[in-house]
């Protein structure tokens, strides 16, 4: 497969102000940035990860993408519960394993159905020739819907596995401190309840969230993910263990006792925030609606375009100061070309990077 290679010289922009809207037609890639393409005709892609100079990305239909170079690879996932790939849900969130070299082991979150009710899972593969072979289950019973599956896993810089989920389209469960929708989970890498965990004998780490899509870390170890709104008040949270994000009780600016506002949110603009990655003080945001990877400095507050006019945004992943992203224009909600779905690396894009 040859790569194709753009050259940005627009250098129009390099950011864009906090009031900008979503819906603009804009053009833009940070001045004197370098795109490639690194791979197309993708079925939505959910989840990068990389190992050396191999990528990984799962389909939301079922299916793992192994590229090196210009080899792409469709791999099989053998799963006990078969993968249901219905509305937003499908095989979604996935991380290698820190001794992947070794164990070529990896960890995925993906959804099922079972006596009809649609639900999610964390499940370790190990990956045996070019099929990746269910291991153990990690977490099930987690409460799926056609919407808001949450799905995001990432390895924390304490060695736990932490996971998204949505409310499932059910709001209640949110503030349910005995369901798993709506939170975010945290455990061990074998699927135990870690004992530092901030409510006894459970899985959850904080609650009242919709349909939390991104987690990262900075270098000191304070977390942040990325949150869907109801109607635009996209939300970037500070996570802290036992907090209460409020929904659906309170959104954007609201406040209510024991629960916590937002460090930043989109006010009237819509973004449907996904994948998000850390570099330099900066957090960088794969925006579905908004159609654009943007930027939040966390000292600043200020919010720049990175990127757009490749269409819906789903992931980030920061490598040796190489942004990865792809798109997902084949979920139903994009306008496809003809050779989408897209793999694009970018250079070049800060010179703090």
């Amino acid at each position: 497969m040859k790569i194709i290679k753009y050259i940005v010289l627009l250098g129009l922009l390099s950011g864009c102000s906090l009031g900008d809207s979503t819906d603009s037609q804009e053009d833009v890639t940070a001045s004197g940035s370098e795109i490639e393409i690194l791979a197309k005709n993708l079925d939505i892609p959910w989840t990068i990860a990389k190992q050396d100079e191999r990528f990984y990305l799962t389909q939301r239909s079922g299916k793992i993408i192994e590229i090196e170079s210009d080899n792409k690879t469709s791999q099989e996932v053998a799963v006990t519960k078969k993968v249901q790939h219905e509305g937003e849900g499908g095989l979604l969130g996935f991380i290698l394993a820190p001794d992947f070299k070794t164990t070529k082991q990896a960890y995925a979150y993906h959804t099922y159905k079972e006596n009809n009710l649609l639900k999610n899972r964390v499940v370790l593969l190990k990956k045996q020739n070019q099929t990746w072979v269910e291991k153990k289950v990690i977490l099930e019973d987690i409460p799926g819907g056609v919407i808001h599956n949450g799905g995001r896993l990432k390895i924390g810089p304490d060695n736990m596995l932490y996971a998204t989920t949505g409310d499932s389209g059910n709001t209640s469960l949110s503030q349910d401190k005995n369901s798993l929708a709506g939170k975010i989970l945290r455990m061990t890498l074998d699927g135990h309840i870690p004992e530092d965990n901030p409510f006894s004998n459970s899985y959850v780490y904080s609650y009242g969230h919709r349909n939390p899509q991104g987690l990262v870390w900075d270098e000191k170890g304070t977390l942040y993910s990325t949150e869907h709104g109801q109607s635009a008040h996209d939300e970037i949270n500070l996570i802290k263990p036992g907090s209460n994000y409020g929904w659906p009780v309170i959104q954007g600016d609201e406040k209510a006792q024991n629960m916590e506002s937002p460090l930043y949110h989109t006010g009237e603009d819509t973004w449907a925030p996904s994948g998000i990655d850390y570099s330099n003080g900066k957090l960088y945001i794969a925006t579905l609606r908004g159609e654009k990877i943007q930027s939040f400095d966390l000292t600043t507050k200020d919010v720049d375009v990175v990127h757009s006019n490749s269409g819906r945004m789903r992931d980030i992943l920061i490598k040796d100061d190489i942004l990865y992203s792809i798109t997902s224009n084949r979920d139903g909600r994009g306008n496809p070309s003809n050779d989408d779905d897209l793999l694009i690396k970018l250079t070049g894009l800060d010179q703090e990077m």
